[in-house]
């Protein structure tokens, strides 16, 4: 989390931090509950903030427990068999 953290100090007040959390679907008072209780946000959310913050909020920096490799080498969809002619 200290990721997000840094990330949101980073901005330059809290309309663009409310902004940031908006893009994401979620509300900046979310994050700030969620960082202060060190809760466990879902994966979409951190899909989103990784997104949103350009890369500067790594999934893998909030969620470690989650296989994120994996996620990105499948992002291509399965390839379509083609039926006989």
């Amino acid at each position: 989390m200290n990721s997000l953290r840094a990330y949101l100090k980073s901005l330059p007040d809290d309309d663009a931090r409310i902004d940031f959390a908006t893009r994401c679907g979620t509300t900046l008072g979310y994050l700030r509950k969620a960082m202060s209780i060190k809760q466990q946000f879902g994966e979409s959310l951190c899909i989103n903030m990784e997104r949103e913050s350009g890369g500067a909020v790594a999934c893998e920096d909030m969620r470690a427990d989650v296989d994120w490799a994996y996620i990105r080498q499948s992002t291509a969809p399965p390839p379509v068999a083609e039926s006989p002619p």
